[in-house]
Order: C-alpha cells, then sequence, then structure tokens
C-alpha cells in the first residue's frame, strides 16, 4: 500500500513523515562526501577546497586541468594500465573458483560444507591489513614445508603480476560465491537430471542447463570482484611493487607525497563507472527474479 491510510492515527503520520526525513538525511550523510568531489574536481586552481570564483559560479573557476593532467601525465597512464590488466584476469579467476565452489557447495551431500563456506568467505570479514601481511609473508616464503624437509622455490611471488592477480582473485572471490549461491537457491536440479537422462555430460549440462539460469549471478558476481580488485590499495601495497603501482595505488601516494588534485578527476571516472555497474547489477537482479518467478520489488 502506497502512503498512508485514511484512518491513519496522527502518531501513525508523525512517524510516516518523520521516517522518512530520517532516511533522507541518512542519504545526504552517506552521498554528500562524494558529491563533494564532483565539482572540485572542475576545480581552475590546485586546490582541494572551493575557490571565490567558484562559489560565485564564475566559469573562470572551473577547468578540466586536472583531466588533462590524469590523460596525459605517464604515471597516472601506466597505474591505469596496470589497473586494467590486473583488475579482469583477477575477477576472471574469481568467476571461474567462485562458482564451481558455490556449486560444489550448494550439494547437500558436500561433508563440512559450512565449515569450507565460511572459510571461502573470510577474506570479506578478516580486515584487510591482516590479508595484506599473510600474503606478503606467504609470497615471500621461498620454501615449502613438507613432511621431508623444506622445498626451494625458483622464485618468489612478491612483487610480480601473478602475485598481485592471485591475491586479487582471493578477495573477489567470496562475491562470486554468495551472488551464486544466492542465485543457485531458486534452482531447479530436476533439469540437470532430465539433461543427464537425455545423454548430456556433465560439461554439456552445465553450459547449456544450469549457465544460462545462474548467469546473473554469475555476472554480478564477476562484477563485484572486478570493483574489488579495481579499487582495492592495501594488498597491492605489500605484495606489489613499483611495476604494479595500481589506480588506488597511485591515488594514494598522490595524497601522501604530491598532493596532487588530479585524484579528484579520477575519483569522479571511478565513481561514474561504479554507478554504471552498481546500475548494471541491478538490471542483472532484475532479470534473476524474473526468472526464478519472483515479482521484482
Amino acid at each position: 500500500m502506497s502512503g498512508l491510510p485514511p484512518y491513519a492515527t496522527t502518531g501513525q503520520r508523525a512517524w510516516y513523515y518523520s521516517f522518512r526525513v530520517i532516511c533522507a538525511l541518512i542519504f545526504f550523510f552517506l552521498i554528500a562526501p562524494i558529491m563533494v568531489i564532483i565539482p572540485l574536481s572542475f576545480n581552475a586552481q590546485d586546490f582541494f577546497t572551493f575557490t571565490p570564483e567558484m562559489l560565485a559560479f564564475d566559469p573562470a573557476g572551473y577547468s578540466t586541468k586536472h583531466y588533462q593532467d590524469f590523460f596525459t601525465n605517464s604515471d597516472w597512464q601506466l597505474a591505469l594500465r596496470n589497473s586494467l590488466k590486473i583488475a579482469p584476469v583477477a575477477t576472471l579467476l574469481s568467476v571461474s573458483l567462485g562458482t564451481l565452489a558455490a556449486i560444489g557447495l550448494s550439494q547437500s551431500h558436500v561433508p563440512f560444507r559450512r565449515a569450507i563456506m565460511a572459510i571461502l568467505i573470510s577474506p570479506m570479514i578478516v580486515p584487510l591489513i591482516i590479508s595484506a601481511t599473510g600474503m606478503y609473508f606467504f609470497y615471500s616464503n621461498p620454501y615449502i614445508p613438507t613432511p621431508f624437509g623444506k622445498i626451494e622455490l625458483p622464485f618468489t611471488l612478491t612483487g610480480t603480476y601473478i602475485g598481485v592477480v592471485l591475491a586479487h582473485a582471493a578477495l573477489g572471490i567470496p562475491f562470486v560465491i554468495i551472488t551464486v549461491t544466492a542465485t543457485l537457491v531458486g534452482f531447479d536440479n530436476s533439469l540437470t537430471r532430465a539433461a543427464a537422462n537425455m545423454g548430456a555430460g556433465p560439461v554439456k549440462t552445465f553450459f547449456s542447463v544450469q549457465m544460462p539460469l545462474i548467469l546473473p549471478g554469475v555476472v554480478s558476481g564477476g562484477l563485484f570482484a572486478f570493483i574489488t580488485s579495481f579499487d582495492e590499495v592495501v594488498v597491492v601495497l605489500f605484495v606489489g611493487s613499483a611495476g604494479q603501482k595500481t589506480l588506488p595505488w597511485q591515488m594514494f601516494t598522490g595524497l601522501r607525497e604530491q598532493i596532487s588534485p588530479t585524484i579528484l578527476a579520477v575519483a569522479t571516472i571511478l565513481i561514474a563507472v561504479s554507478i554504471a555497474l552498481l546500475f548494471v547489477v541491478e538490471l542483472l537482479r532484475r532479470r534473476s527474479e524474473r526468472l526464478r518467478g519472483i515479482t521484482p520489488s
């Protein structure tokens, strides 16, 4: 029912409007810090505050020079290329491993599946600084302990693209597992049994029957994994090197060392990208609900 019923009491009317005011204030509290960044990114001066010209809406106070610096500066472009190299590969690993794990853990006959699920989604719960420290010491150790002694490895993963990709994939897998598991809740297992009775093998059944139905969850998990990898800075500071400097790392450097206003332009671009990805996630959620026979709210 939309709106207030005609027989609502004075208390109900007061709560109805108070609740909406509280929600509006909370929304403003959450969105205001983000919205402030957007006009500041067009500041004609190298400041992180509004200038008198900007407050007076003087065109001379606005400029796109920070965006031009982002697209022409070699340091920013190297960081962007590294992010675009690392995030898609980490996303592909996260989607592949997370989807398989979710399908396996959705089977009731799997022993200790709740404990395994808790372990797999633990990177979402454990603070990033702890995960980063653990990954650093794990990558830096050139030995593998065995009952027969230590096996020395000819390389370490610290300061390599492979190490950063594997670390970001480990952080993205929990998002894929959760979204795919939620999609599998309404999955009809009789469809896979019917495909098997008709002679389809496990691989054929997965790609022809199961995958089309859980695809919205897989894509949603992949988008969350991509955002996690693209925005992550703590882990890459520990396991990466200057050659793997990503866009968030460059932004972190710009805040601590250079105080570069280009950060505002980059942040605005990332906000636009994140909004677009979240819009896609919402469309996929609605499509998943329609496939499962649920009316989207």
